[in-house]
């Protein structure tokens, strides 16, 4: 029997989310949506300076907004003596050691290398210090700070994305896993929450794949199995630039006050730098449906804020009211499944539904009707009589042709003008029965309603 697929996004609650990490929270609950497997959201917090409160309850925001519930939530500041435990497991195994080096001696240790041909890595000079020179080195008030030793070999992983990937870690320093300080760097936090939380599938931005050869041996030093690793191309600004969440690049909160839908953002954050056309979707199901990451490309992907607004308009045309109903009554507007029905092809941003609305529920004054005020006076005595229903209109307009001799625009455009003070919108066969008969009546007499 098939294990369910155990998936996590794990964010620093240091800024606001942009659409990039949207991007990796998406992969990550979508397919675990699909697979119907467990979605985990777990703050990276163990850095307390740069750490907020604030950011976390932002970060849950976000992922709520984007309908992608966690099944759990977990804070690394939680399992702190989690990370313990397994320090004091990798320094009895000989797999962590101390190290002294300023950071101004270890960039002379890396020009000097490059001097002499060799890759600028650390020099594992902390390794031939004496019991001795260590106590020295800690009396002159150097704290040390801890290594990961690499076995330094070459580990081959297929990825989800890039398909058979391999990382020399002879190639790379052994990696700082504790600080002076005493507080832990995500390397190790994130392998030791994985292997407890029975993460099954990492799936994160290509910026890790270095990193994922190092926390394949860590994971390995901790008798844990690696899981399976996917490795996506990430999202820039329209100019190139990378996203951040210290600049505030493309935030969720933003695009939100906006008024883009969720929907949109991601289905455009899913989509795009893919091999898949980008289109509107109806729901997250659809989505999880089409993600391939064997479809992702190499290439970094553009996210244009132009073509989500116009995601946006397409989603809103689509949109069931079964979706929206709830944001409507937010907005004041009522009316129901035949209001939304009738309006939302003239939407670009669900806010835009109100004025529709008050539209329908006046009063509005209409505008000079000039020379058409006699024609206008007739189509008032010809309306028909109520109850109205989607044939109405037709029918109103089948008695007008002939008794005013109008056809075209001459017919359709005063009508218009009169009943919803607007040269363009919804169509008015929809929206005549919910203006309902006497409203109806008295604006084409010129009077506010």
């Amino acid at each position: 029997m098939s294990t369910r697929p155990v998936l996590r996004f794990a964010p620093s609650p240091t800024g606001l989310l942009h659409v990039g990490n949207a991007r990796t929270a998406l992969y990550n609950a979508l397919y675990a949506r699909r697979e119907g497997g467990t979605f985990i959201l777990r703050y990276d917090d163990t850095d307390t300076a740069r750490s907020t409160q604030a950011f976390a309850e932002a970060i849950a925001r976000d992922v709520a907004w984007l309908g992608i519930p966690p099944d759990r939530v977990e804070r690394q500041s939680d399992r702190l003596a989690r990370y313990d435990a397994a320090v004091e497991r990798l320094k009895a195994e000989g797999r962590l050691y101390p190290a002294y080096e300023t950071e101004e001696e270890l960039e002379t240790g890396r020009l000097s290398r490059r001097r002499r041909g060799l890759p600028p890595i650390y020099d594992r000079g902390a390794l031939d210090l004496s019991d001795a020179e260590r106590a020295r080195l800690e009396g002159e008030g150097r704290r040390p700070y801890w290594r990961f030793r690499l076995d330094g070999r070459k580990l081959a992983w297929a990825d989800l994305v890039r398909g058979e990937q391999a990382v020399d870690t002879a190639t790379l320093s052994d990696p700082v896993l504790v600080r002076a300080d005493g507080s832990y760097l995500y390397t190790l936090t994130s392998v030791v929450d994985d292997i407890e939380m029975g993460v099954t599938h990492v799936v994160r931005g290509e910026d890790h794949v270095t990193n994922t050869g190092v926390q394949i041996e860590i994971i390995e030093a901790l008798g844990g199995t690696p899981p399976v690793f996917g490795h996506h191309n990430l999202l820039t600004l329209p100019s190139g630039e990378g996203l951040s969440k210290r600049l505030g690049h493309l935030s969720l909160a933003a695009l939100r006050k906006e008024g883009e839908e969720a929907l949109a953002v991601a289905a455009l954050a899913v989509l795009t730098g893919t091999s898949l056309a980008v289109e509107p979707v109806s729901d997250l199901d659809t989505l999880a449906a089409r993600i391939d990451f064997a479809k992702i490309s190499r290439a970094p992907a553009r996210f244009d804020p132009a073509e989500l607004s116009a995601l946006t308009t397409a989603t809103l045309h689509h949109l069931p009211f079964a979706t929206v109903e709830e944001r409507l009554a937010q907005h004041g507007v009522g009316g129901g499944e035949p209001f939304w029905l009738a309006v939302r092809g003239n939407l670009g941003r669900l806010g835009d539904a109100a004025h529709w609305w008050k539209v329908v529920e006046g009063p509005i004054a209409p505008p000079p009707q000039g020379e058409d005020a006699a024609f206008l006076a007739q189509a008032a005595e010809r309306l028909p009589p109520e109850p109205w229903d989607g044939e109405v209109y037709t029918a109103w307009l089948n008695a007008l042709k002939p008794a005013s001799g109008r056809k075209g625009r001459a017919l359709f455009h005063p009508l218009r003008l009169a009943l919803t003070g607007a040269e363009s919108g919804p169509e008015l066969k929809a929206l005549l029965p919910l203006i309902g008969r006497e409203k109806a009546e008295a604006r084409l007499k010129g009077e506010p309603a």
